[in-house]
């Protein structure tokens, strides 16, 4: 008989124990699956959750007095629009987000506001990322909740500052701090209300996750635009760097953790059904040696039902982890959801991994079965 027909008929004889063991490739398949097939838009709604954060990075005019911006929350002192265009074209800079924008409180409506004009956000040409915050048109304005409310002013509604009519393009919803006194504007506007063409002072940034081994990102970025700029600093906002470090330090333990868990308990569960399996069969492997089989068609029957076992089991896991992450992903990454897809490559993977993983773990229990003696087996079953 050959050994395929053996295989097939200790499967239909035990069948238990194939559906355990098949159950273990499985699920092993199965979570890897999702896993990986859910990994990007995890990686991406938590980039975007970091990137919400807000700019980590800003750049102001050097000789500021630093007492003095946190106090107003702004410099004096401005800068030409131009640095921000540089920045903009400059590729291997170590940051992924710029934007450049002028503040000044100032009064309106017999009350004093803060006016922030703010530039369309730009990436370095080798970075293209979409947009950290709103973008406002020529000519209109986005209006801080409390001045909206405390105004009676809504979308479509007009407004005049320093003799600047801007039509309301949208009243923000409250924020809790000093932005729900805001009147954002396009930065060309606010350059014309505060007679500063041309002029910002302050560009903010987000630094991109760059690991360059034995060099600070930070001192790098720094020197950088010190040769070109050298009437600027730049300082980083440290809570905000430390919790997007922290949360992707977080994500790859994880990543790097949770799948070797798994592997190790199906690894673990198969070996441990090939060892009873092959305890349970010790007269029937006697009675196989005594009629001549050899160590090598005894190997292939144990080894060969794990090979099979593997591979059903990556097919089949594949599917159903497919099938979970596509279901799943919805409630966990509304913003990347649609980035889940089905990743073939994951089913050919599978099918190698599968069934060589599922060899291995039954690996020491076929040694077993091969070394038995015969005769050893049949006298103590006697």
């Amino acid at each position: 008989m050959s050994p395929l027909a053996l295989i097939f008929k200790e499967i239909r004889y035990r069948k238990f124990n194939f559906l355990l063991s098949l159950f273990a490739v499985i699920a092993a398949v199965a979570l890897c699956t999702a896993f990986f097939t859910t990994s990007q838009a995890s990686q991406q709604e938590t980039t975007r959750l970091m990137r919400d954060m807000g700019y980590n990075l800003r750049i102001i005019h050097k000789e500021t007095d630093m007492a003095d911006f946190w106090a107003k929350g702004y410099s004096d002192l401005t800068l030409p629009e131009e640095s921000a265009v540089w920045f903009s074209q400059h590729e291997n800079l170590l940051f992924t987000h710029l934007l450049a924008t002028l503040k000044q409180r100032i009064q309106w409506q017999g009350r004093e506001v803060i006016l922030n004009g703010i530039a369309t956000e730009v990436t370095p040409t080798d970075k293209k990322k979409p947009s950290m915050i709103f973008e406002i048109e020529p000519g209109t304005t986005y209006l801080g909740y409390t001045l909206a409310k405390m105004e009676n002013l809504k979308k479509g509604d007009e407004i005049e500052i320093n003799g600047r009519k801007l039509n309301v393009a949208f009243a923000l919803p409250e924020t809790g701090n000093e932005e729900d006194i805001f009147i954002y504007t396009h930065l060309s506007d606010a350059q014309t209300i505060l007679g500063l063409e041309k002029r910002i002072n302050e560009i903010k940034a987000l630094d991109c996750y760059c690991r360059i081994p034995g060099v600070d990102p930070l001192v790098m970025l720094r020197e950088q635009i010190a040769e070109k700029f050298p009437e600027v600093k730049l300082f980083q906002v440290r809570p905000i760097a430390e919790a997007r470090q922290k949360q992707r330090a977080m994500l790859e333990q994880y990543f790097s953790w949770i799948m070797p868990i798994v592997v190790i308990a199906c690894g673990v569960w198969i070996g441990a059904l090939a060892m009873l399996n092959t305890r349970d069969r010790r007269e029937e492997i006697g009675v196989l040696r005594a009629l001549g089989y050899g160590s090598g068609k005894i190997a292939t029957l144990f080894l060969g039902k794990a090979i099979l076992i593997g591979f059903i089991g990556a097919i089949v896991g594949y599917w159903i982890g497919t099938w979970l992450a596509m279901q799943v992903a919805p409630t966990l990454f509304e913003a990347t959801s649609k980035s889940v897809k089905p990743q073939t490559i994951i089913l050919f993977i599978s099918m190698v991994l599968a069934p060589a993983f599922a060899a291995i773990s039954s690996f020491i229990p076929s040694m077993v079965a091969v070394s038995q003696d015969p005769a050893d087996v049949l006298r103590q079953d006697l």
